[in-house]
């Protein structure tokens, strides 16, 4: 090959040049090898992890963490083993790797913060892939569908998919809707002053005793709540699934506004009412 070299390019180009240069795209071709076969191989075990993690029912948000831990710290020792068949000195990239490590360290607080909030989710766990939040910060809510190294996906009822950072969640009130089986409709009801009081509050009880979805078993709570401007407010509070509560309200709504006009129980609404003035 040196010989195939020396002829080709002419005698002043030194032998042990052409060496080094085959020695180097050699190095270059063997590394590029490698960097693809870390690619197909973490892909592999980002499924065969998946599948272990399943199978011994390891919690999803700390399975996608810990998944996404495992493949990062492949990519950086491979990367380590690449530097090095280039000739370039681990100690080096270690002491290059901490000097611009306040640098970039700096420029990227946002998402080490993100990462800080991810793993205290996965840690502390308000809630898990599955359940149904709100985030009161600003008043973002829905269903977790997954819990990632820096964000967390929310899909929402319209079915949007909201990106939250981890960061914001970790220092945010939140509330999880779903971490009990059972969740209470509180429905405000407004009646007439002049309508029959126990009459609405008999029809009311009746409505939510003929509804499929509205536990028994658990307490509910008919009564006058306050006097309004121009009505009396009453409220109904039941149990549901938690699953059921969307559906139950809306429909636990129309059923008591169908029984109210079915026996004359009248819902007031605001009136203007103009006086003609009288003229001499």
């Amino acid at each position: 090959m040196a010989e195939f070299l020396k002829t080709a390019f002419g005698s002043a180009v030194t032998e042990t040049f052409w060496l080094k240069v085959y020695s180097l795209a050699w190095r270059v071709v063997l590394c590029a090898a490698l960097a693809i076969i870390t690619i197909q191989a973490v892909k592999i075990i980002k499924k065969a992890l998946k599948k272990a993690f399943k199978k011994v029912k390891v919690d999803d948000g700390i399975a996608g963490f810990l998944t996404s831990l495992i493949c990062v710290g492949i990519y950086i020792v491979v990367g380590f083993i690449i530097a090095q068949s280039m000739g370039i000195d681990a100690a080096s990239i270690v002491a290059l790797l901490g000097s611009a490590g306040v640098t970039v360290g700096l420029a990227i607080q946002g998402s080490l913060a993100n990462i800080a909030g991810g793993v205290l989710i996965l840690i502390l766990k308000p809630f898990k892939v599955g359940d149904y939040i709100i985030e009161n910060s600003h008043s973002n809510e829905g269903t977790v569908i997954e819990i990632g190294l820096i964000y967390t996906k929310l899909n929402t009822i319209d079915n949007r998919t909201v990106i939250l950072p981890n960061g914001t969640l970790a220092n945010s009130s939140i509330v999880n809707v779903t971490q009990t089986p059972y969740r209470m409709i509180d429905l405000k009801l407004d009646i007439a002053y002049s309508a029959d009081l126990q009459l609405a509050k008999d029809t009311i009880a009746k409505v939510l005793e003929e509804d499929k979805d509205v536990l028994s078993e658990k307490p509910v709570v008919i009564a006058m709540e306050s006097w309004e401007a121009s009505s009396i407010r009453l409220c109904a509070r039941f149990y549901v699934l938690n699953e059921n509560f969307l559906a139950t309200r809306f429909r636990v709504r129309e059923s008591i506004k169908l029984a109210f006009d079915e026996n004359n129980i009248e819902i007031p609404f605001t009136q203007v009412v103009v006086h003609k003035p009288d003229r001499e």
